[in-house]
């Protein structure tokens, strides 16, 4: 991030010795209209911008030991403030005392570039009298007095979106227009058709009165006459029907209308034709939840909280908050790979079934890419969505940390089409949370390897997926013991450190330590998707299956909380636990699953098959890959800090969840499932699924 690249040195001293401002590299402009505010400022009955100005200052607040440190100010009210010659500009001075990293929002002329205010604060030329605007914390919060400057970062008041966001921005307007279009489309050839055969239908009714009654005469005409009229009418509703196009355009249009897409969209029927595995749609919105109650209350910890130390000591030391601690948290998504593994084998193993027991390389290649056209048109809106808000929102204070991330889409954009993002490092990710599609979609190719092995040798298939297993386990303890990584990363941890980026970059997004639970997933689906019998016969069984499962559930959410902290050593505690967590997690919820599935589920079957995740499970994709974003907006938009409190964070949760729900619908209808639908005919053309 830019705030390590400067190293800047606000010294006491210094502040107490300036030198002459000519002296510096400094224009006469922003020297003259600092002057002019300053100047202002200091006088009796100052003049209403130089008081908005001022009052748009970061003041120290209360709270600093629980964690209030940064002095964001008003930026709005600095943007309104209009001077003479000049109008109020914000800036953000990214400072450290001691311990302590923050920011203070000042309010300067906009005739001053970012490097001139950074001068100026450096040599301490913002004064109220002989008193400092970014005055240091007093020394009885801070035992260290001297400030160092990292940087200053001004935020300009207008959108400039270049070509690569107007692009992104045509992209999005583009891929919402087509369904649109085809609905009308769609619409118009129907009122057509409904058009075209009204006549008919009345004169059915007519000529089966004539029936009834015998040859009459109406109006000088006979029943044959009649007749003749309907053949004729009819033979005008065919030609009517006719005028629907059946080009591959015209397939195509069906295919995105509103009026097949949103066919079951709502539906609460099992998404599976012999009604199994109906548990899958409970665990995949619950999973979900988790996630994004993670992510609802983690994000605002990075940056913008006031009283962030609170949170720590509230959060990080009770289990009763494992709904919100990245380690318990991030978990879900291992159940979401168990899942994947599960479904990505049932898939192929069906599309073989239907191809005369087949695994040839056109079927691997249909089956790879109707994985890819699932997941990308989605994908690719929701990336272009994001660099299209980048440019056109005004950002708050808070938004700084993260626009270097996702600015980094129009460098490595290619990296999320390729779906390879999560081999880039850590800082050329696009989107941050869509590494996930690209581990998934990594994972997903090698199902066709590890159904080929059981399909051909059922010993080599065992050897095969052991090795995988105790590959994927020893790269994660390995990784963790030697760059002694904790055992998940810690909300509180800075999103910039070393230990961060490390534990990011060499293990949390790398198929070679995250495989694990995909490859049981698999393996669970293959044994689903083939067996005989049920492997449990008993009670005693189920009830000794539920007992260890439940254990290894609470041993692995407890252990989180027992190992959570950064090892001083490489620890072997550390290690093992990095290794064996997420297969061991996934062997869990796998049990779950086949318990449901062999009548031993219990209450807990009742829940997960409940019929309303069946809906909620149709959008889940696109709540998964929106939610961030609205997460993300909440934040950047903010002048002020938020304070955690339990109630606070729970409406921000709902908040989120209300609005990601609503917009998931609109999504999963007009983006995600057009392309779902749409099934390339090798004869016909592209056909409607």
């Amino acid at each position: 991030m830019a705030i390590a690249r400067v190293h800047l040195f606000l010294l006491a001293g210094l502040i107490a010795l300036p030198k002459p401002t000519r002296s510096l590299n400094i224009s006469d402009k922003c020297v003259t209209d600092t002057g002019t505010f300053l100047r202002e400022i200091n006088r009796g009955n100052p003049k209403e911008y130089a008081v908005l100005m001022y009052d748009a200052f970061g003041k120290l607040g209360s709270n600093v030991k629980g964690g209030n440190t940064n002095r964001p100010g008003l930026l709005q009210q600095c943007h309104s403030a209009h001077g003479p010659s000049f109008s109020g500009q914000y800036c953000q001075v990214f400072l450290k005392q001691g311990a302590i990293q923050y920011f203070v929002g000042i309010c300067v002329p906009d005739s001053c570039d970012e490097e001139e205010v950074e001068t100026m604060v450096l040599y301490d030329r913002f004064k109220i009298g002989h008193a400092s605007l970014i005055p240091p914390f007093p020394s009885i919060l801070v035992n260290e007095s001297t400030q160092e400057m990292f940087m200053a970062h001004c935020l300009s008041d207008t959108v400039a979106p270049d070509a690569s966001d107007i692009t992104c921005l045509f992209v999005c307007c583009t891929m919402l227009a087509i369904p649109l279009a085809a609905t009308l489309f769609s619409a118009t050839a129907r009122w057509r058709q409904n058009r075209d055969v009204m006549p008919t239908t009345e004169s059915a009714c007519l000529n089966a009165g004539l029936n009834q009654y015998g040859t009459v005469k109406t109006n000088g005409s006979t029943a044959s006459e009649i007749n003749g009229s309907t053949t004729e009418l009819n033979d005008s509703a065919r030609r009517g029907s006719s005028r629907f196009p059946k080009s591959c355009v015209s397939q195509c249009l069906r295919a995105f209308s509103l009026q097949t897409t949103c066919r079951g969209i709502f539906g609460t029927s099992s998404g599976f034709p012999d009604g199994g595995y109906s548990s899958l749609n409970g665990i995949r919105i619950l999973s979900l939840l988790w996630i994004m109650c993670g992510h609802s209350a983690q994000f605002p910890v990075i940056n913008n909280l006031d009283n962030y130390k609170d949170w720590k000591k509230t959060v990080e030391r009770s289990p009763l908050y494992a709904f919100s601690l990245s380690g318990p948290v991030f978990m879900a998504v291992d159940t979401f790979l168990l899942l994947g593994g599960l479904l990505s084998a049932k898939s192929l193993l069906v599309s073989i079934q239907r191809a005369e027991d087949k695994l040839s390389a056109g079927l691997v290649a249909d089956f790879l890419f109707r994985r890819f056209k699932r997941i990308q048109p989605l994908h690719i809106f929701v990336m272009c969505l994001t660099v299209g808000l980048i440019s056109l929102v005004h950002w708050g204070p808070y938004w700084f940390p993260f626009i270097d991330n996702l600015m980094d889409c129009k460098t490595y954009w290619w990296g999320n089409l390729l779906l390879i993002s999560n081999l880039l490092p850590v800082h050329e990710i696009c989107v941050p949370w869509t590494w996930y599609l690209s581990l998934d979609f990594q994972c997903y190719a090698t199902t066709p390897i590890l159904v080929y092995f059981y399909r051909l040798n059922r010993a080599a298939f065992a050897a095969m997926a052991g090795g995988l297993l105790l590959m994927t386990t020893l790269a994660g303890s390995l990784v963790t013991g030697l760059l002694r990584l904790p055992v998940f990363q810690p909300s509180t941890l800075h999103l910039f450190s070393s230990t961060s980026e490390n534990y990011v970059l060499y293990y949390y997004v790398k198929p070679h330590t995250r495989y694990g639970p995909f490859l049981i997933g698999i393996l669970t689906g293959i044994y689903l998707a083939t067996k005989k019998e049920q492997l449990l016969k008993n009670k005693w069984q189920a009830a000794l299956g539920w007992l260890c499962c439940l254990s290894i559930l609470a041993a692995l959410m407890g252990l989180a909380y027992a190992l959570q902290g950064i090892p001083a050593h490489p620890s072997v505690p550390h290690a093992l636990y990095q290794g064996l967590h997420r297969p061991m997690w996934a062997l869990a919820i796998a049990w779950i699953i086949l318990a449901c599935e062999e009548g031993y589920g219990g209450f807990i079957n009742s829940l997960l098959s409940f019929s309303l995740w069946v809906p909620l499970a149709n959008i889940s994709f696109a709540c998964y890959l929106i939610h961030p974003v609205f997460i993300l907006v909440y934040i950047g938009l903010q002048e002020t800090p938020i304070h955690y409190t339990d109630v606070n964070f729970m409406y921000l949760f709902l908040g989120h969840l209300v609005l990601t729900l609503g917009t998931s619908v609109v999504l999963t209808v007009l983006v995600e499932k057009p392309y779902v639908l749409l099934k390339w005919n090798r004869k016909a053309g592209p056909v409607q699924h």
